[in-house]
């Protein structure tokens, strides 16, 4: 082990694709290891949005605390600046406090943000730019706005979903801002060394398994009462061009309820786009350095085989000391 990484701060990351059970396996990391939760999931921030999140409950974090969870109303934006700054700040707390933090949650460049203390300082673009590109969205859809990256920034273009407007804006912000591809910006600050000594888990499991895992769980939500939730969102004054209400799972709710489209048509969009984006999500993790892939099925899916895997590698890396055994 590095002398230099074993004097940083200890963080670990429990990440993954969507559905492959890693709430579970953190209530059971943190207990084992004195940990604390950090949420780097960009859903389950808002309040009101509990059943379309998969948002942990209060009983299911077992006395764990957990942090950037239910700390913003559906009406506020929420970005990864922002999630960077306050993840920081839960760190630094739960440090005080003599635990350590884990990283969970399946937002691949959230993770990032936090593990290399990317540098998001850019030079202040007007507004009217801004809202020229939202108003070009709006009028041509967002697939207008992505070819116009892609014509400027193809390499971003390729790693962007043409849905995800903000991202897609705020590349061509960069780009008319310094005149340079944010695509090359981040990565060179990917090539920055770890800020932390960490551990840094994908958990993973057969593709087929986890789309059935994603089909199972979205006809859970619908059982859960997912459609009135989103009613009750729509009651509250949210609207689709809100940062919440995109989110998989409220879009195509609200599209059903706005009579765009049958609700079987809703859940077959939800379910074929959280496969979809379960795919992505792997892709992310694949170009990610020094990842620690844990394979369910190579441990015949027993969680106390899987936690003292962990738990070694991080005593291995000079995280912990003691016996490789969980608690």
């Amino acid at each position: 082990m590095c002398e230099k990484n074993i004097k940083k701060p200890p963080l670990l990351i429990l990440t993954g694709p969507t559905s492959v059970g890693k709430s579970a396996l953190s209530i059971a990391l943190a207990k084992a290891v004195d940990g604390e939760i950090i949420s780097a999931d960009s859903m389950q921030v808002y309040r009101y949005m509990d059943i379309g999140s998969a948002k942990i409950t209060g009983e299911q974090m077992q006395g764990v605390s957990h942090h950037m969870i239910d700390i913003l109303d559906p009406s506020e934006s929420f970005n990864i600046n922002l999630f960077q700054k306050r993840a920081k700040e839960y760190i630094r707390e739960i440090y005080d406090r003599g635990h350590i933090p884990i990283l969970v949650g399946g937002t691949g460049f959230y993770i990032q943000s936090v593990l290399y203390d990317i540098d998001f300082t850019e030079e202040s673009e007007p507004q009217t730019y801004r809202s020229e590109l939202e108003r070009l969205a709006e009028q041509k859809g967002p697939e207008y706005l992505h070819e116009m990256l892609a014509s400027l920034d193809p390499e971003s273009a390729q790693t962007i979903h043409p849905n995800n407007v903000k991202r897609v804006i705020r590349a061509l912000e960069y780009y008319q801002s310094t005149g340079d591809k944010i695509s090359a910006h981040n990565r060179s600050e990917r090539e920055k060394e770890a800020a932390y000594n960490a551990c840094y888990f994908v958990l993973n499991d057969d593709r087929a398994k986890i789309y059935e895992r994603i089909d199972r769980r979205v006809d859970q939500m619908m059982g859960q009462g997912l459609v009135e939730e989103v009613k009750h969102l729509q009651s509250m004054g949210m609207t689709r061009d809100m940062v919440s209400m995109q989110g998989l799972g409220y879009k195509e709710i609200l599209a059903y309820l706005e009579g765009e489209i049958s609700l079987e048509r809703a859940v077959y969009l939800i379910k074929r786009d959280t496969r979809h984006f379960a795919k992505r999500q792997l892709t992310w993790f694949r170009r990610e350095r020094d990842v620690i892939w844990v394979n369910k099925q190579e441990f015949d899916y027993q969680e106390d085989r899987i936690l003292d895997h962990m738990i070694r590698n991080m005593r291995e890396r000079g995280m912990i000391a003691g016996e490789s055994e969980a608690k």
